[in-house]
């Protein structure tokens, strides 16, 4: 299922499943503000600055060329095709399911049990910028091998790049918090990065990170500040942080190397999200509703995302027709 789609297979889907339907509003409303980009031979983005001025007219470019990919700027433009005069851009939030650091799964790319942790991830994600930060403007879209979260908050659109990675820090849990980390599921004291002041109860979003990642480990992995003997205590000793028991764990693990582990999972933290992605003011992203053709999924958006299936709801039609052999 997840092998390239060829010219013909692109075709089929530009001309008789995609729809201007499927473009979500955040993505139609000031349509003409955003610079488009494709990719036409599967290289990377070959083809940038296009501007269009509303669905009909990009239905006919999609149908005619018939892209590898199609991506969408998240910034705003008063010149789109020279990027110039930029207004505001999408906060974004790029979490890819064969980049993350610890997951259960070996496979060489994308599968069904990474693809599904990425999603607890950024539903995770979702519930701190929403519940924390009083973010209320949250897009959640399949991206084909894992998932963006674009934000579209007038409050931080307009903001720069340092606050955003400030932000970024605070929600990924990239930071391990100033107090004494036995106690910190009971401290209330507010956390202060260099531009902002966080919420309460940084210290419980830090902590259930780190439980969710410790309890992932398959002890495979090559995690910075965590040596073979460190990870063989973890696996040994983690049935503790089943029932939060976090002082019976750090009694086993000890002081020192306690410290060396939550350092190195605010590494992981971090490396979950890709930051570049989050602080760029002029990126572009793949477009919802179009074909990610690496892998013949469909780029969309998630209306649901306790219940979302990718292998139920973003796979096209010609995959199916794959499987049924219609075409060979």
């Amino acid at each position: 299922m997840l092998s390239k789609a060829n010219l013909r297979e692109r075709r089929q889907y530009y001309r008789e499943e995609w729809s201007k339907n499927d473009l979500p509003d955040f993505i139609t409303n000031e349509i003409t503000k955003r610079e488009f980009g494709f990719d036409h031979f599967g290289k990377g983005p070959n083809d940038r600055y296009k501007v269009f001025k509303g669905p009909d007219s990009l239905k006919r470019f999609l149908r005619q060329k018939a892209p590898f990919a199609a991506y969408i700027s998240v910034a705003f433009y008063n010149v789109p095709r020279r990027r110039g005069d930029w207004q505001k851009a999408e906060y974004i939030f790029d979490v890819d399911a064969k980049d993350i650091p610890i997951r259960s799964c070996n496979c060489d790319g994308v599968c069904e049990i990474c693809l599904g942790e990425a999603l607890e991830i950024v539903n995770s994600l979702v519930d701190s910028l929403s519940n924390d930060l009083s973010l209320k403007n949250l897009h959640l879209v399949y991206s084909g091998r894992g998932y963006h979260i674009r934000i579209l908050d007038e409050d931080i659109m307009p903001s720069g790049s340092d606050l955003r990675g400030e932000l970024l820090k605070y929600v990924a849990g990239a930071e391990v918090p100033k107090t004494s980390y036995s106690n910190l599921e009971s401290s209330n004291k507010a956390y202060n990065f260099e531009h902002f002041t966080i919420p309460l109860g940084y210290h419980k979003l830090f902590t259930s990170k780190v439980k969710y990642n410790l309890l992932h480990l398959t002890g495979s992995e090559e995690l910075d500040g965590i040596n073979p003997k460190l990870m063989k205590d973890i696996l040994k000793h983690r049935h503790f942080l089943e029932n939060d028991e976090w002082g019976l764990f750090k009694s086993k693990i000890g002081p020192r190397r306690y410290k060396d582990l939550t350092q190195a999972m605010a590494q992981v933290n971090l490396s979950t999200i890709d930051a570049k992605v989050s602080i760029d003011l002029k990126r572009i992203l793949r477009l919802p509703s179009s074909l990610h053709s690496k892998v013949s999924m469909k780029c969309i958006e998630v209306k649901n995302r306790e219940t979302f299936d990718p292998f139920k709801e973003a796979v096209p039609k010609f995959v199916w027709e794959r499987k049924e052999g219609i075409h060979e």
